[in-house]
This record gives C-alpha cells, sequence and structure tokens, in this order.
C-alpha cells in the first residue's frame, strides 16, 4: 500500500475517478435495494449514483488533457487511511437508517480525499476541479436527510417511516418476542415442578438450563425454517433464527438463575420475581409494537402464564 502524500497528481485523479465509479455503484446498489419499500429514498441515491457518474467523467476528461488516454487503475484499498467498505450484495439487510448513516460516511471520507488532494496539487486546473468536487461531496453528506424535509408534504417520509418501523417489526420483534413468550412462559412448568419435586434448588438449575437451551434450538431451527423471507418480507432466516433461538433461551434462563442460590425459599421467592419481570417485558413490547393494549396485552401473558406456573407445581407435588 502507499501513502496518500506519496500519491503523484497523476494517481490522485486515476484515484478519485475510480472512486467515484465505486460511490455510484454503491448508490445504484441502495437505490435497488431500497426501491420496494422506499421510493423517495431510492430515487435519491438514484440521483446521487447519476451525479457520481458526472463527477467521474469531468475527471477524465481533465485527466486525458493532462496526462493521455490511459488511465492506471488505483483503488482506495491501494492507499492507507481509507475505509474498506463491505460490497453491498454481501449484506443480507440494509435498513433505510444504515443506508443513510453509511452514505454520510462515504460522502465525508471524499470530500475530506477531494480537500487534501486539491491543497497537494500545483496545477490550477486540477487544483480547482478537486475543490469543487470537495464542495459538492460536502454537500451530499446531508442529502440522505434532507430527504425527510423534502418529502413530507407529500407523505413519502411519513410513509418511509411507517415501511421502516414494520420492516424492524417483522424482521427483529416478532421472531424476538415469539422467543421471549415461548422461553418464559413454556420453561416455567418443567422448572418449578422440578423444584417442588426435588426441594432441590440445584436440581431446578439444572432442569431450567436444560429447557432454556433446547427450546432456544428448536425455536431458532423452526423460525429459520419457517419460510425464507422472499414473499412475507421478513428478512433472512437465518438472522430470525438466530434471534427467535436467542430470546427464547433468555426467557428460560431468567427464572431459572435464581435457582443457583441454595436456599429453597429464596431462590423461589426471587424466581417468582423475575417471572414477573419477564411477562411485564413481554405486555410492554406487545403493546408498543404490535398494537395491543396495555391492559389486555398484561392479562392475556399473565394469565397464560399462571395457568403454566400452576401447572408446574401441581406436577411437582403429585
Amino acid at each position: 500500500m502507499r501513502n496518500f502524500d506519496e500519491l503523484s497528481e497523476r494517481e490522485m485523479l486515476a484515484l478519485a475517478i475510480s472512486s467515484e465509479e465505486e460511490d455510484g455503484r454503491i448508490y445504484a446498489d441502495f437505490a435497488e435495494r431500497l426501491s420496494g419499500d422506499f421510493q423517495a429514498s431510492a430515487q435519491v441515491f438514484r440521483d446521487m449514483a447519476h451525479e457520481e457518474g458526472e463527477h467521474r467523467r469531468s475527471l477524465i476528461e481533465l485527466y486525458q488533457s493532462k496526462f493521455g488516454e490511459h488511465i492506471p487503475l488505483v483503488r482506495r484499498q491501494d492507499v492507507r487511511g481509507f475505509v474498506t467498505r463491505k460490497p453491498v450484495w454481501q449484506s443480507a439487510a440494509l435498513g433505510l437508517d444504515t443506508v443513510r448513516s453509511q452514505a454520510q460516511s462515504m460522502e465525508a471520507e471524499t470530500a475530506n480525499f477531494y480537500r487534501m488532494a486539491a491543497a497537494r496539487s500545483t496545477d490550477a486546473s486540477i487544483r480547482k476541479l478537486l475543490g469543487d468536487l470537495a464542495e459538492v461531496e460536502a454537500g451530499h453528506e446531508h442529502k440522505a436527510d434532507m430527504l425527510v424535509a423534502e418529502t413530507a408534504a407529500s407523505g413519502a417520509a411519513s410513509d418511509e417511516d411507517e415501511a421502516n418501523r414494520r420492516n424492524f417489526v417483522l424482521r427483529i420483534v416478532q421472531p424476538a418476542l415469539a422467543g421471549l413468550m415461548d422461553g418464559s412462559v413454556s420453561t416455567l412448568a418443567p422448572v418449578f415442578a422440578a423444584v417442588f419435586a426435588t426441594g432441590q434448588s440445584h436440581d431446578a438449575f439444572l432442569v431450567g438450563m436444560a429447557a432454556s437451551i433446547g427450546a432456544g434450538i428448536s425455536m431458532g431451527f423452526a423460525e429459520a425454517l419457517s419460510d425464507n423471507g422472499s414473499l412475507t418480507g421478513r428478512g433472512a432466516p437465518w438472522i430470525r433464527g438466530l434471534i427467535c433461538g436467542l430470546a427464547t433461551t433468555l426467557g428460560g434462563i431468567g427464572h431459572t438463575l435464581p435457582f443457583l442460590i441454595p436456599n429453597f425459599q429464596t431462590a423461589i421467592s426471587v424466581a417468582i420475581a423475575v417471572v414477573v419481570a419477564e411477562l411485564a417485558v413481554i405486555s410492554w413490547i406487545r403493546w408498543k409494537y404490535m398494537d395491543t393494549p396495555l391492559f389486555s396485552a398484561a392479562m392475556q401473558v399473565g394469565f397464560g402464564g399462571v395457568l403454566v406456573f400452576i401447572t408446574g407445581i401441581l406436577i411437582g407435588n403429585g
């Protein structure tokens, strides 16, 4: 790799040309990824891709007039100091906020590069073009955020925010909620059945760990294999499966850990308190993201939890 201050003007222009081509392709990829749910933002990135193409043409024309027809391949990864960017096609899912943030980072880096290159250039025409491009790229830093204000009147921004929220609920909240409910509720019966049957906290802890981890693995695979997300819009199946599996395990382990306490009565008291907290969190999530009235969510979750809890006690004392 070369240091930036070792590049000649010819190499700096070649680097600028390849960078503009790469950024244009990235913005086109962003537009393609967002076109399904975020039409307004997708159009912004199409426009930005077109502008990057215009910048590239201007740089090529200047290069040809100064150095001839052959343009050496000088890329960002050949020069120290540039951020290595993961190709868009390798990303399973890109949310609107992630794309906006990445675009801001790209433009800030490019603008800084043009400023530094212009400062080092001794040729007036090269210095002018690089300085002008630095100003344009600096303006691009805020273009994605400006989209919200520009489209608010037409309702596009609110539509995109709603689509963003819907995707978050489908791909993150729903699998996590399913896991938490299964882990928190379904493991109650075996854990409390074990503790009341044996009278030993450690035995209940082992049963709870086995039930939590086993349920996490089962729920994870079930969620991942339920659909591939192509028709439902629920995103990458292995991500949903991982979220669901971890949430299931977490939901079961929460009321299992108190049974590490040697004292039987203390362990049960703490475990019950944890169960109440778990059910409260589940009710809050259903109210916050699933549009379920808070009282109704609490009653439904609490009723199910109480039934399973009583089942565990009855079996343990049987």
